[in-house]
């Protein structure tokens, strides 16, 4: 397989509009959610913080697990806002919502009132839901496979 048939497979779409709010408002809450474990922005804690809190909930090493998660969360957010990459992004951040579901809501119950699971459930929705159909027909994703099978 070359790089070209990979990158045609990874930025492939399908040609709707339903993923353009999908992308862009999963994107803003994933980039925000990033920046507060990465740069300690909106009232989050930083890499130091995050990485604490995550090694004392058993996720170690705590500060390699805020970057990856933050990472994930803060990059992941702005390819998604301009459908970049979208279904390797939303596979990541999928894998990224699973973790945080299991690890820290899932004794919580359904409910956000009790630091429950419904919120990441639904980013993890969402997430599976671009990673099945791509960043739709207002993505880079669609500028690039457009591009690529010029001929």
């Amino acid at each position: 397989m070359t790089i070209k048939n990979i990158a045609n497979v990874i930025t492939k779409t399908e040609q709707s509009l339903a993923a353009v709010p999908l992308r862009v408002i999963a994107g803003i809450i994933f980039a925000a959610h990033g920046a507060q474990k990465l740069f300690a922005w909106f009232g989050g804690y930083g890499l130091e913080g995050t990485g604490q809190w995550m090694e004392s909930i058993g996720l170690a090493p705590g500060f390699l697990m805020a970057l990856m998660a933050g990472s994930a969360e803060f990059f992941g957010g702005l390819f998604l806002i301009v459908g970049l990459l979208t279904r390797p992004a939303s596979f990541v951040l999928a894998i990224t919502m699973v973790v945080a579901i299991f690890t820290t809501h899932i004794d919580n119950g359904l409910f956000m009132s009790n630091n429950g699971y419904e919120f990441g459930l639904a980013l993890l929705a969402i997430t599976l839901a671009l990673v099945i159909q791509g960043g739709g027909k207002f993505s880079l994703d669609n500028v690039i496979n457009r591009n690529l099978n010029k001929a």
